[in-house]
């Protein structure tokens, strides 16, 4: 399959694979959000929030994806990857997202309480360190941004957050 002609088309289309994932955290009555890293036409890795789940405060989806391409990749270095994420991401995994070396990240909404790529930090674009991502927000944004606040006004109605 070639890809699409429109750039925004095919950020579309991985961010729906996240947004496939964040879905599958929302089942896990997890935070909704998924991540997909990209290599070529080829998803190598995937990951949804599994915090609650594995009793783990870095099992973050972008930081389960990172480590899956790894091992699928075979290199820790994912320099020629893209990673898709729901929601912008929080300083670990900014951090984490520096030290793997991706290139390009592509995020649905963004994070007004922990966003470090644009909203609170700019952790990705940091000219102290040794790497930098391009990054772009706002793909598929609502939808990305309905999938969060459905699950936070269950919570609420539950008691729960």
């Amino acid at each position: 399959m070639f890809p699409p002609d429109n750039p925004l088309q095919m950020h579309d289309r991985w961010m729906r694979q996240a947004l496939d994932q964040a879905r599958a955290a929302f089942e896990a009555d997890e935070v909704p959000v998924g991540a997909v890293i990209v290599h070529g036409e080829s998803i190598v890795g995937t990951g949804f929030n599994q915090r609650e789940t594995l009793q783990d405060p870095t099992a973050h989806a972008e930081i389960i994806a990172i480590t899956q391409a790894a091992q699928t990749l075979g290199c820790w270095r994912l320099l020629d990857c893209t990673l898709y994420v729901t929601l912008e991401p929080c300083p670990m995994c900014a951090g984490a997202i520096v030290q793997a070396r991706i290139p390009t990240v592509v995020y649905g909404t963004t994070d007004p309480k922990g966003g470090a790529c644009h909203t609170l930090y700019q952790i990705t674009d940091d000219e102290r360190l040794n790497h930098r991502a391009t990054v772009l927000g706002g793909v598929l944004q609502d939808e990305c941004r309905s999938l969060l606040q459905e699950f936070f006004r269950q919570q609420r109605a539950l008691g729960k957050k």
